[in-house]
């Protein structure tokens, strides 16, 4: 029998983890809500970077390491495929597709936080969908701007600023109604993929919005790459063949 680590915290990973016995792990960095759903053992925090986690491997018999992180968290990535290589064991891969502009959609792309501020300039209520990040800077929105964050985590935000905690995911309907509410002018995005939160990018081309998109960081390639999580269970089922 062939041990299993698998390193989530997003909803393709929860799928993963629905299908792994007890003998397996589930690792979570600690945020979020730890699932009472499955079976398999789950483990919460960190592990002290590339040489933590290869001692980890080691220490605990994990003969396959599942990446199935979030596409944002490329640190996380780079030590799972330098500790598998620590280890010698197999490192597999969810690499979740990006999310591709469509007719209609305006995305003015970016790489990190000074440059979103400066693109939102022109604007006066955005909506953060980015996680946690925004939650930092609540104490420097500009006097003509009127933030709405979402986020995971209840916060109680200030005069200037409304968090709304939710979980996706999202539908079209919903989206509407918070972008109507809020009276939302542009939308800061995470290019994340999938479908639980893409309905903001439909919402957002009909009402001819337009979308700051923070670009995807390069991640390692991985022994063996999957854009599902059926196609990685298939892979599991066959005999980590």
């Amino acid at each position: 029998m062939t041990r299993i680590l698998l390193l989530g915290g997003t909803g393709d990973a929860l799928q993963i983890a629905r299908q792994l016995g007890p003998e397996h792990v589930y690792s979570l960095a600690g945020l979020g809500k730890v699932p009472l759903d499955i079976t398999c053992a789950v483990r919460v925090g960190g592990f002290g970077g590339a040489d933590g986690l290869a001692r980890y491997l080691d220490e605990e018999g994990i003969g396959l390491l599942l990446d199935a992180t979030h596409p944002y968290a490329a640190q996380i990535s780079a030590n799972a495929c330098a500790a598998s290589q620590a280890a010698r064991i197999p490192c597999w891969a969810l690499r979740r597709p990006a999310w591709q502009p469509q007719e209609g959609d305006d995305w003015r792309m970016v790489d990190n936080w000074d440059e979103i501020i400066l693109a939102l300039e022109p604007f006066s209520r955005p909506l953060f969908t980015l996680g946690r990040e925004a939650l930092a800077h609540l104490d420097e929105i500009p006097a003509h701007q009127y933030w709405t964050v979402r986020c995971l985590d209840a916060h109680p935000g200030n005069a200037r600023a409304r968090i709304v905690d939710a979980r996706g995911p999202f539908t079209a309907a919903g989206e509407r109604a918070l972008f109507s509410g809020s009276s939302i002018d542009v939308v800061i995005s995470k290019n994340s993929g999938g479908e639980a939160t893409e309905a903001k990018l439909a919402v957002a081309r009909e009402r001819g919005l337009p979308v700051i998109m923070l670009r995807r960081p390069a991640l390692p390639a991985a022994e063996r790459e999957f854009t599902r999580p059926a196609d990685l269970l298939d892979a599991l089922r066959t005999g980590l063949s």
